[in-house]
């Protein structure tokens, strides 16, 4: 007999139309049961989405799914990232307007998450680019402006060409705008920044409280902020006694200072040379190293340059002067921007004074040899024993460092002082597409910040967007002439609009209660639902996204309108989906392998991948992140036309650990969709007989042999699936340990079908089958949520199984049947075999050989060893 075929094109937009009419993610606020409130980054609305985009999505919803079988009211809202430099570069490359682009690309990628069967609470959808939503955003603004703690500066900022505007330096990677890798310069402008230097040590320190946050994040944050312990030295101008202060964290090795460096940003540098014959060539100097950037300038294999000014400092150590130099490595950024210089114990500084004939010192002796200056051919960095430095000599280092300090303080040669990496953070750009600063300039009042009530200062939209280096909104009179709040004349708006990250740092507070008119959020609510119980983004965000949101947090903590101090309890760093992109030997160019994508080649040979085949040229593979810039994009669309959304989301959690990069291979989508049919093939040949026959315990006693085993293999199940979700995050093995049951399950001999009259043994065994067969398709409802609802409904379950409860172990069963052994390939780990404890040697060889993962790494070589471990694990050894 013809049974119904898996169909996803027909049951999947089914199950999508009864979740949205029965609400099944909406979350009711006054739901009595325990609130979880899981939160995916919102995207950015610059353009359609691929598989890649997809993964952080898949994560969010298998976990909102699971917390929603456990009992719990889940908060999973969804919303649009929709200001910055992303949507209004996507807009200038589509000719449209940002608020029209933003709003196409919206309905894009809002249809295509929903191809994919994610869960969002839609009612709580909110857009950063609306004017209720930036109001509040400007509101947040206020509330630090109002505390001191944005303020308006000429500064030397970084400057992106490309996209016309300032950035902030974590917006700079490798010297390159993170957004269209343009090398980034400096330029000197009145910009605003928030003072997130006064929050340094807080952000420090209350990183302890983030222990369900990845190691990894953590230690970015804290390098990222950059604390050091060391002295501040008052050197002194020798010309005019001026204070030149210096930070150090080695001030053991005053004694050792031959030359003192200044960062070309420095404000000092102009005044000192002015009217001097150094003044053109430091000055020149000064131009050109700040045009190289400052990665560019750190970096360990640039050549160190610099240029006398002509004066000198005095050491307070010694009294010795010192000739004061402008170097390309010295950075502003760094303590006071003034470097005490050692050549013989810093290497940086060692290469600069062999280079300009600088006197090198030793001051720090190692205990197991005797350095003279001459000799040396690079730095000694280590420990040892101070010599030639007055009252220390023969202390120990750097156990003596703090006698060091007090004896600096004690003589008002210096101080114990505290120096942070982290500076204050630049929030003002020179872009149309954002929220316009809340600020007025009067002739009369000065700075008057716009009074709440006369919020949102709305963002014109007759404006020509095009990045000009100065603000769009300058341009646009009727927004620039306003009045004066404070004193009602005539005043000028500040035309800068606000970065992005400003809409992100306070939306996760915004979704508790997103129509609210008078306020921001409901406090009592935000009290009750925040911190949000897990976050999922990518790593990338660490000191961008991360480290702002947790600034904002403290900022309204202090100032009264929240409670806690942290925005998210727990968070989850995904890793990057890879694809291989194919390069151009002869030119370097990255070529698409789809025939219909024919771009020019920059060597004229060829316009795509298989021209060039054609021609003799080589191409060779490379693993990048899939970006449609590099060509190796797997639309949502191909993929779904031909397996469906469920297959998707399995491929996409089978692929790897969530937490690490993982390649896509098209082929890799086969084996899942088989696996899907098996599933449906079984549920539905035996659909009479779950109607037929009533529900049954199963009582352990009764069973033996093969149904034993798989009895007690789905109880094994059941927990390492749990686990595997609660506390591990490994979905890839949850996925693999239950295509293993079924495949045990499907080994047991079953009659075709069954009607209730069948001998008490046949039915015991019908009732281990029902109950597998149940629990598989409860645990893979989160995973894949259509066909888990078709197959449930199919076996006379009432819908929703998201309304169903988690399955549910026994102990006993699950420890004593079965064990998961990783099998290893030449010392990798390619896949892993779930068997009965103490299965014989040749099963578990047989089975692992035979694993489709396996197979890929052992054929067509040569298999000269497999080792079995009891209960632990298989080796292969291949070659």
């Amino acid at each position: 007999m013809d049974r119904e075929r898996y169909d996803p094109a027909q049951i999947e937009p089914r199950w999508r139309a009864y979740w949205d009419e029965i609400g099944l993610s909406h979350c009711d606020l006054a739901d009595e049961r325990p609130g979880f409130y899981c939160l995916v980054m919102f995207p950015y609305p610059s353009g359609a989405l691929h598989v890649g985009h997809g993964r952080n999505y898949i994560l969010g919803d298998v976990v909102a799914r699971y917390k929603m079988m456990q009992g719990f009211n889940v908060l999973h809202p969804m919303g649009w990232d929709a200001f910055g430099l992303p949507a209004e570069n996507a807009a200038i490359r589509s000719g449209l307007h940002p608020r029209d682009s933003v709003a196409r690309s919206i309905a894009v990628m809002k249809k295509q998450i929903n191809s994919l069967g994610i869960g969002y609470d839609w009612d709580r959808e909110i857009n950063s680019s609306a004017p209720d939503y930036y109001k509040w955003t400007q509101w947040v603004f206020l509330q630090l402006y109002n505390r001191g703690l944005a303020y308006r500066k000429d500064a030397p900022i970084n400057w992106c060409p490309s996209c016309q505007t300032g950035l902030a330096n974590e917006e700079v990677v490798d010297g390159l705008c993170e957004r269209c890798e343009t090398p980034v310069v400096e330029r000197n402008l009145p910009q605003w920044f928030f003072k997130i230097t006064d929050y340094a040590e807080r952000l420090l320190d209350d990183l302890k409280l983030l222990g369900a946050w990845p190691e990894r994040v953590r230690l970015m944050q804290a390098n990222w902020i950059g604390r050091s312990e060391g002295a501040l030295v008052p050197f002194q101008v020798a010309h005019t006694g001026e204070p030149m202060p210096c930070f150090t964290t080695r001030p053991d090795t005053l004694w050792g200072v031959t030359f003192m460096s200044l960062a070309p940003e420095h404000p000092a540098v102009p005044e000192l040379v002015a009217g001097t014959e150094y003044e053109g060539p430091v000055m020149d100097f000064v131009a050109r190293a700040r045009k190289q950037g400052r990665e560019a300038r750190v970096a360990e294999t640039v050549e160190k340059e610099g240029v006398f000014t002509g004066r000198y400092v005095v050491n307070p150590v010694n009294a010795e002067g010192v000739p004061l130099w402008v170097a390309n490595y010295a950075l502003m950024e760094y303590g006071t921007g003034a470097v005490m210089a050692v050549p013989g114990h810093d290497q940086r500084d060692f290469e600069f004074a062999r280079q300009y004939d600088l006197p090198v010192k030793v001051v720090i002796q190692p205990p197991d040899a005797h350095l003279t200056a001459d000799e040396m051919v690079e730095a000694y960095e280590g420990p040892g024993v101070m010599a030639d430095s007055g009252p220390f000599d023969g202390t120990a280092v750097p156990e003596g460092i703090p006698r060091v300090i007090e004896y600096l303080a004690q003589n008002d040669m210096g101080k114990a002082d505290v120096n942070y990496r982290l500076r204050d953070w630049l929030v003002s750009r020179q872009r149309y597409w954002g929220a316009p600063i809340p600020i007025v300039r009067c002739p009369k009042c000065g700075t008057v910040p716009v009074p709440e009530d006369q919020l949102p200062v709305l963002l014109p939209d007759e404006v020509d967007f095009t990045p000009r280096g100065k603000s769009p909104l300058a341009f646009v009179e009727e927004f620039v002439r306003t009045v004066c709040p404070r004193c009602g004349g005539e005043a000028e708006r500040e035309t800068d609009t606000i970065a992005q990250w400003l809409c992100s740092c306070w939306y996760f507070l915004r979704y508790i209660s997103p129509r609210l008119q008078e306020k921001p959020f409901d406090r009592e609510q935000v009290g009750k639902w925040l911190p949000v119980d897990l976050y999922i983004g990518g790593v990338e965000h660490a000191v961008l996204h991360l480290l702002y949101s947790r600034f904002i947090v403290k900022v309204l903590k202090d100032a009264g309108h929240i409670g806690f101090v942290e925005p998210f309890s727990a968070l989850f760093t995904q890793g990057m989906i890879c694809k291989e992109s194919y390069i151009c030997t002869r030119c370097g160019k990255i070529v698409s392998d789809d025939p219909n994508v024919r771009e020019p080649c920059k060597c004229d040979v060829g316009v795509g991948l298989h021209e060039r085949l054609e021609q003799g040229v080589e191409v060779v593979a490379r693993l990048d992140k899939m970006s449609k810039s590099k060509g190796n994009v797997v639309t949502f669309d191909e993929v779904l036309e031909r397996y469906g959304a469920d297959t998707l989301r399995l491929y996409t959690l089978a692929i790897g650990p969530p937490e690490k990069d993982a390649e896509w291979q098209d082929s890799g989508m086969i084996g899942y969709y088989r696996f899907l049919n098996r599933l449906w093939d079984v549920v539905v040949a035996h659909e009479a007989d779950f109607k037929n026959v009533p529900p049954a315990a199963v009582r352990p006693e009764d069973l033996e042999g093969d149904w034993k085993r798989v009895y007690g293999l789905a109880h094994a199940t059941i927990k390492k699936v749990t686990d595997d979700i609660e506390k591990r995050w490994h979905f890839n093995t949850a996925i693999a340990a239950i295509i293993s049951l079924l495949n045990e399950l499907q080994k047991l001999p079953l009659r075709e079908s069954y009607d209730g009259t069948e001998a008490a043994q046949e039915l015991a065994q019908f009732g281990v089958f029902r109950f597998v067969i149940e629990r598989i398709v409860r645990l893979l409802a989160p995973f894949v949520p259509h066909i888990s609802e078709q197959l449930w409904s199919r076996m006379g379950g009432a819908p929703s199984v998201f309304r169903q409860s988690w399955p549910e172990y026994d102990e006993e069963s699950a420890r004593t049947e079965e064990v998961e052994m990783p099998v290893q390939v030449n010392g990798k780990v390619r896949d892993r075999i779930v068997v009965p404890r103490d299965e014989d040697e040749r099963t578990v060889r047989q089975r692992a050989l035979a694993l489709d993962n396996v197979r890929k790494y052992t054929g067509g070589k040569e298999i000269e060893q497999v080792v079995v471990v009891p209960n632990r694990i298989v080796n292969i050894v291949v070659r």
